[in-house]
């Protein structure tokens, strides 16, 4: 694998990570969301009018346009595992940003995770 390949992987995977943190972050100012019939378009609303939703949008949009380029220069049964990653960095940054446990049991997952895609890479 190339340097740049590994580069929009891993840009792709950030992207993602900071989309998801982001829509987490709308939702810490929103509240618990949902879609009744008669809260639609106040629920729809709010969830407008908060900027961190764009940048998690924007950020999910920008992860496309780098994963299909990422995508043209490695086989998919390597890239597509790679996105687990995206899973160490939002657990960790969670737990960072939002407080979010990140305990033993977690750790070892997250270890695992990352033993997995080193694995993958070398191969």
């Amino acid at each position: 694998m190339t340097q740049t390949t590994f580069l929009l992987l891993i840009s792709g995977v950030l992207l993602n990570a900071t989309a998801q943190l982001a829509l987490k972050a709308t939702t810490r100012v929103t509240g618990p969301v949902t879609f009744q019939v008669d809260t639609l378009g106040s629920t729809v609303q709010a969830l407008a009018a908060q900027p961190v939703l764009w940048v998690g949008l924007t950020c999910y949009g920008a992860s496309i346009l780098v994963w299909i380029a990422a995508l043209s220069r490695v086989d998919v049964s390597v890239a597509y595992p790679m996105l687990s990653l995206g899973y160490v960095v939002t657990a960790i940054a969670a737990w960072w940003l939002f407080g979010e446990p990140l305990g033993p049991q977690r750790l070892v997952a997250i270890a695992i995770i990352i033993a997995g895609v080193y694995l993958l890479v070398h191969t």
